[in-house]
């Protein structure tokens, strides 16, 4: 295949993507925006501005976006008229930031969170995953999870799927019609690799985005990896788009501290074609 291709330079650090009505959007974290890209002309569009720094995207079923904001764990979302609204407050559920997320086709949240201070180099402890439904209400759904992060869900919507970052794994659960899980099960232990941002294609194979070891992995349940894409820069996350959904967007930048990369702006949106189209995502 051919080589990743920049199609957006000059971010802080970029995170979240989400292929939705014809553009890329996603959080670029530490400059505290939700971004959206058309690939076709280049032209980027602020969409908000988020305070506590801007993590999972996701929208509602009446198309409203909703935004995990992660310094003060809470769950908005934009309202038509541009302001943003507290859905939930998860402080007293999620352990230290929130963190990446996604949202079912019936609106309900599936939030992951740290668990501790990544940045002043805390010892790693395991965290949840909170979610929020469509009224609000918000409850532990998961517990003891390894810095859960990246997830999608099936198109039938019956099984999660989350990458457990530390854990070096991703780790399914069974969707029951309330949204709680069960069936906690490991889907694939990964080899030497540490899954951030994940996405879904329609074979059922998940592309992992892994920030230590520089590259994107395309991984069958069981943990076969399928393909592998190399990176210059530690990538964050990835998501299938384009018209046919068959373009690999993968979000990079250096790891560095907020201040850091708001200052030297590495991040960058790099792209590739690939033979199988990526599931819609809500």
């Amino acid at each position: 295949m051919a080589e990743l291709e920049t199609v957006l330079e000059g971010l802080a650090f970029p995170e979240g993507p989400r292929w939705h009505d014809g553009r890329l959007v996603f959080s670029d974290q530490h400059a505290q925006q939700v971004l959206a890209l058309d690939p076709k002309t280049g032209a980027v569009e602020e969409i908000v501005r988020v305070a506590g720094q801007p993590s999972g995207l996701g929208w509602t079923p009446a198309g409203e976006l909703l935004i995990s904001s992660m310094l003060d764990q809470k769950l908005l979302r934009l309202e038509r008229n541009g302001t943003l609204t507290e859905v939930a407050d998860l402080s007293g559920l999620a352990r230290h930031n929130c963190n990446d997320m996604v949202v079912s086709a019936e609106g309900r949240a599936y939030v992951g969170s740290f668990g501790f201070d990544l940045d002043r180099g805390e010892k790693p402890v395991p965290s949840v995953i909170v979610a929020v439904d469509p009224d609000g209400h918000a409850r532990v759904v998961a517990d003891d999870m390894h810095f859960p992060n990246g997830s999608v869900i099936t198109p039938d919507g019956r099984t999660l799927i989350v990458g457990e970052t530390i854990a070096g794994r991703l780790t399914a659960f069974t969707i029951a019609p309330d949204g709680s899980l069960s069936d906690r099960r490991i889907w694939a232990q990964l080899d030497g690799a540490l899954p951030d941002g994940i996405c879904l294609d329609e074979d059922g194979a998940v592309w992992i985005a892994c920030p230590l070891s520089r590259r994107c992995l395309r991984v069958r349940e069981g943990g076969e990896v399928l393909e592998e894409i190399a990176t210059e820069q530690a990538a964050f996350a990835c998501m299938l788009g384009g018209d046919d959904r068959r373009t690999l967007f993968v979000c990079t930048s250096e790891m560095a501290l907020n201040t850091e990369t708001v200052k030297t702006r590495p991040g960058r949106i790099r792209a590739q074609r690939v033979d199988v189209a990526g599931v819609p995502s809500v």
